[in-house]
């Protein structure tokens, strides 16, 4: 797959910095660079490490719901995937003004900074 501008017939949200577009599951990447800076949202269920989390993590998921309801959206591919074992592609999600969801979550205060070697405490 080649970095560009992705066709998601159908675009939902698994929690709050991955998608699931076309039935494949996307990681957002907010504007940051492959392997080096990116977004982390609080995990969800299981994965998360308190209550704190927990709840955060339903908000920012609502939050990117009502985001990808709107109309005009567009998925571009940077060329990369992430390390995990399904290799998400990584992507950023435009609004028609120009706006990258994943640094819109970040100005909300609903995602962190995600880097390398560094777990985001969501729970302090």
């Amino acid at each position: 797959m080649m970095a560009g501008l992705i066709i998601c017939a159908s675009l939902s949200v698994v929690d709050g910095d991955t998608v699931k577009c076309n039935g494949q599951n996307m990681r957002l990447l907010g504007e940051g660079v492959p392997f080096v800076s990116g977004i982390d949202t609080p995990e969800i269920g299981s994965h998360a490490r308190c209550l704190k989390e927990r709840k955060l993590a339903l908000i920012a998921k609502g939050r990117l719901r009502e985001l990808l309801a709107e109309k005009g959206l567009r998925v571009m591919f940077s060329g990369a995937v992430d390390k995990t074992q399904t290799h998400r592609p990584l992507v950023n999600i435009y609004r028609t003004n120009g706006d990258e969801l994943g640094k819109l979550l970040l100005r909300e205060g609903l995602a962190r900074t995600w880097s390398p070697k560094r777990r985001n405490d969501w729970c302090d």
